[in-house]
């Protein structure tokens, strides 16, 4: 059945819900045949390149927002190092050490519902420096207007990252103090603005696999260029912190699944992923997925570049 449906996706077909169903159905013996379909998939449409990104925490903590997922939340009580915006030239030393790592995108990443016009204006002068400095400029500043976002495209942002985070019919559980509407309209100004557009989720909040389906879907009918897929890695003081990491497996079929209703988009693996996955971190690929985010996360350890390195150039993969 899986083969079928690989057939089906590979000859320009929409995945279907009743074969989404079955894709999250898949257990024991037939996951192997999963991962080869979700592998075939990935060459056909995306190829052996893998996109490597970097982020800096450039605002950290007093964050409004009642997130259960986040450390940074005003509902955390998480001992997290809380800063105001990073002076340009530290942001700037980060970016040279991500693109010496390997990495071709950079993305500044602040705290908040949204970052003030002052704080703006001083993103801007980074973005254009990082883009002077040969990286894809990257940013996630919250809930930006399309008048923001244009101002940030006209000093050299490539890709503004807005997740949807998890399912419509879920959102309402993790968060109360901005809603799925309000990250849509964000979403929409993005694409109105023709820069290029970041958005996923974090799996492992307690949703179902029916959400699941639901936000795979729904990101379907947006169309983001990447999709970053994070895990839950629940952090002692947030709301969700006494949640248990998803199985590996189940998190790879997350990826699976993402890639079968997302075919031609770049899957993008990211928060979580070494605590999630663990040993079995190199399946990723075969899941799907054609993108990482190296070195560190915002608030948790990530992995160093020269592994995902070695990982990239063992496994017969090459960087874009």
């Amino acid at each position: 059945m899986i083969r079928q449906i690989e057939e089906k996706i590979i000859a320009a077909g929409l995945l279907s819900g009743p074969d989404a169903a079955t894709i999250s159905a898949v257990e024991g013996a037939e996951i192997p045949e999963l991962f080869s379909s979700s592998y075939r998939i990935r060459r056909h449409y995306r190829g052996d390149s893998i996109d490597l990104c970097a982020i800096i925490n450039a605002k950290s903590g007093a964050c409004p927002e009642d997130c259960g997922y986040c450390a940074q939340s005003s509902k955390s009580g998480a001992g997290i190092k809380t800063f105001p915006l990073l002076e340009k030239n530290f942001v700037l030393e980060k970016a040279a050490e991500a693109k010496e790592g390997g990495a071709r995108r950079f993305c500044i990443v602040t705290s908040g519902r949204k970052v003030s016009s002052r704080e703006l204006e001083l993103i801007a002068e980074m973005v254009a420096d990082v883009r002077k400095a040969g990286l894809l400029p990257c940013a996630t500043l919250g809930l930006l207007s399309l008048d923001e976002l244009n101002l940030l495209k006209g000093a050299g942002l490539e890709r503004f990252h807005h997740n949807l985070e998890t399912s419509e019919s879920f959102f309402p559980k993790i968060c109360s103090t901005h809603t799925y509407q309000d990250k849509m309209k964000t979403i929409h100004a993005v694409k109105s603005s023709g820069l290029s557009l970041c958005s996923g989720g974090i799996f492992g909040l307690g949703e179902s696999w029916a959400d699941r389906i639901e936000m795979a879907f729904a990101l379907r009918d947006i169309g983001p260029d990447s999709v970053p897929i994070n895990f839950l890695t629940p952090i002692k003081g947030t709301l969700l912190g006494t949640r248990n990491t998803l199985p590996a497996m189940e998190a790879l079929k997350v990826i699976s699944l993402f890639r079968f209703a997302l075919p031609d988009r770049e899957i993008r693996v990211c928060g979580g992923r070494l605590q999630t996955l663990g040993e079995l971190n190199p399946f990723l690929f075969f899941a799907g997925a054609d993108g990482l985010l190296a070195g560190n996360y915002l608030t948790t350890q990530g992995r160093g570049y020269e592994d995902d390195l070695r990982l990239i150039n063992e496994l017969g993969l090459r960087l874009l």
